[in-house]
């Protein structure tokens, strides 16, 4: 006679003991399985941000939520990875927002934002910036990481400026990336769009003279063998985001939701405070290994950032109304710009 497994783990165990082993092999198979990769390579501390955020979450969702990163780059190409997630082909991407600008104009509103991550947290900006990624490419915006850090310009040679005392990019050859390439053109810069993986070889061979990056990690790439000068004032702020695809994480559990947002917000401070202590530790140890900070006048300062402002939010606006739905356009300088 064929016995019925079940009958005779009750009969072994007891009723009380057989419940306690399917409750905890329910429990088991229950736990949300999430892929992930990151934009830039593990080394930078943009990344080490993300990965750090990734344990923390797995730590504090254990048997619930397990997220499994598959790499950077190295799996899945920089500009490829927005994609890949609205897509499907990952979970969860930790991506600069200007890769997917053209398909969410929105993202501008953070690189021109005046506010920080919590700020815009907090009146709702970043409400608004993930319904615009809900509603146009199928992906969650979770958080905004590593915020509070800006850009420079660094230069192999001193830098030219025009009769207005804004620097003159006529002739130089300008590494480029889709945050700052509006800006770029307004500069007369001649760009050339490549992966910061591949930034260190170009500056070698001399394919380009300059570079945009940000206030810190410089040193991390070692791109300060070549570029030994840094334009001031430092202009737009980084756009890292966590984003999410948006049937995978509807699939969730409520729990898994709850813990990952949660854990992404509380990071979104963390990382906030912690970088501000990096940027001035970068900034002393560039100087030191003979890295010259220029500064131009307050009145050209005053100019060039307006010059980086207009770019990005034109080019937003630009993007929506080529889409047919500037609606977004006015809340989000209100909420990131204070206008």
């Amino acid at each position: 006679m064929v016995t019925n497994l079940k009958d005779t783990v009750i009969r072994g165990l007891g009723a009380g003991a057989f419940m306690a082993v399917l409750l905890s092999s329910t429990s088991a198979f229950a736990v949300d399985k999430i892929t992930a990769v990151h934009a830039f390579p593990p080394f930078l501390v943009y990344t080490k941000t993300f990965l750090a955020m990734v344990d923390d979450i797995n730590e504090r969702g254990k048997g619930v939520v397990e997220i499994t990163v598959r790499g950077g780059p190295e799996a899945i190409g920089m500009f490829q990875q927005p994609q890949a997630v609205r897509d499907g082909v990952v979970d969860m991407v930790h991506t600069p927002g200007s890769f997917y600008g053209a398909q969410v104009p929105e993202i501008d509103a953070m690189v021109a934002a005046r506010v920080t991550p919590m700020e815009a947290r907090a009146n709702g900006g970043a409400a608004l910036m993930d319904e615009a990624h809900q509603n146009r490419y199928n992906i969650k915006h979770l958080g905004w990481i590593d915020g509070g850090v800006k850009f420079h310009i660094y230069n192999n040679k001193p830098f030219n400026f025009d009769a207005d005392g804004v620097i003159d990019l006529t002739g130089v050859k300008l590494r480029d990336n889709p945050i700052y390439h509006a800006f770029f053109e307004a500069l007369k810069a001649t760009t050339a769009s490549m992966p910061a993986t591949e930034v260190y070889a170009a500056l070698e061979k001399g394919v380009v003279d300059a570079a945009a990056w940000t206030s810190i990690g410089l040193m991390d790439l070692k791109w300060d063998k070549f570029l030994k000068y840094r334009i001031d004032p430092e202009f737009y702020n980084t756009d890292l985001g966590v984003i999410f695809n948006l049937d995978s994480w509807n699939a969730l559990s409520d729990e898994s939701r709850k813990l990952i947002s949660d854990v992404i917000i509380e990071w979104e401070e963390k990382s906030y405070n912690d970088r501000q202590k990096d940027i001035a530790a970068d900034a002393a140890e560039l100087q030191k290994r003979g890295m010259e900070f220029v500064k131009m006048s307050d009145e050209a300062s005053a100019k060039y950032l307006s010059m980086a402002d207009d770019a990005a939010w034109n080019r937003m606006k630009g993007r929506l109304t080529e889409m047919g739905d500037t609606t977004t356009y006015d809340k989000l300088r209100k909420l990131y710009y204070n206008e």
